[in-house]
């Protein structure tokens, strides 16, 4: 399934709004495609599963479109969706009972899981996998994502490590790990002995990784330049290059105009309002005006009396 689709499955199966979706593992990778002999009845029942899992999810989605333009609300649409992805899982769970020893059968059924935020669940499945294949990197990423959100952290951090091991050439990998040692800073201090410093430096060599394995990435790029607000003291040269950046790969206008705010904050905060202004005007699309000004409210104070607009320009 899309990370788009598992956001909007989140929301309809949720009665709040899907603010709990962790953004720490942005990609989860799903399990290794094995060479497999496609006339083995038992590979061929998989390939079905993973067919059906499509389908579901295909239907789900036109189901979710179809009530977010609806002029009113489809009060059994949860329901509906969960009785459709039940259908899967039972079909997981069968063919399990028959071929316990699937490793990618179990990893999919975790994942299929893991959409719905049963996360409890998916590690019950990946953990079953990890039994049989322990040298799958997929397997230690996604199992990392659960243990980032119920802990123990340690775990997350020993299973990205095992993960980058087995194949250092993957850059969610890389991105994932970044924000581990990014977001759980006093873990990662303890773990190595470093300074706060030395963590965000590691965090930062990490993201750099990633988009070098991911060049034209222009949400792994825009990650890491949102990245250098959380960083003390804060590091304008630096957080001005991220977004420049940020700036060259993004994909449309809307994009690009977004980075152009993020640009307009980050000379503000660096006392530089005359290229904050600069960066403001060529904001037009209307999506942005709340944000524009905002922003220039907050320049236009800056200019007046000389103040540091502070962390939350």
């Amino acid at each position: 399934m899309t990370n788009l689709f598992t956001v909007l499955l989140a929301a309809a199966l949720s009665t709040n709004p899907p603010a709990a979706v962790s953004n720490l593992v942005r990609q989860a990778a799903g399990a290794e495609a094995a060479a497999a002999d496609p006339a083995d009845p038992v590979e061929a029942g998989y390939r079905r599963l993973l067919a059906a899992d499509d389908a579901a999810a295909a239907e789900v989605d036109g189901w979710i479109r179809e009530a977010a333009g609806a002029a009113a609300p489809d009060a059994g649409l949860q329901e509906k969706i969960r009785a459709r992805l039940y259908e899967v899982e039972a079909a997981y769970r069968s063919f399990l009972r028959a071929h316990p020893e699937h490793v990618p059968a179990r990893i999919a059924l975790g994942s299929h899981l893991n959409d719905q935020g049963r996360e409890e669940e998916a590690a019950e499945a990946w953990e079953a996998a990890l039994k049989h294949e322990t040298n799958s990197p997929a397997l230690y990423n996604n199992l990392a994502a659960i243990y980032s959100h119920r802990g123990p952290i340690e775990k997350a951090f020993d299973f990205l490590e095992r993960a980058l091991e087995l194949n250092p050439r993957e850059p969610v990998y890389y991105h994932n790990y970044a924000n581990l040692v990014f977001l759980f800073r006093r873990d990662a201090m303890k773990r190595w002995d470093f300074t706060e410093q030395q963590v965000f430096d590691k965090a930062l060599d990490l993201f750099e990784r990633a988009l070098r394995l991911d060049p034209e990435s222009f949400l792994l790029a825009a990650d890491i330049a949102q990245t250098h607000y959380g960083v003390r003291p804060f590091r304008p040269a630096a957080a001005l290059a991220a977004w420049e950046r940020a700036l060259a790969l993004a994909d449309d206008d809307l994009e690009r105009q977004g980075v152009l705010l993020h640009l307009a904050r980050v000379h503000m905060m660096a006392h530089r309002p005359d290229e904050a202004a600069a960066a403001l005007a060529q904001v037009n699309h209307p999506v942005h005006d709340t944000m524009k000004q905002r922003l220039e409210r907050r320049l236009q104070r800056l200019r007046e009396a000389g103040k540091d607009p502070g962390k939350d320009a």
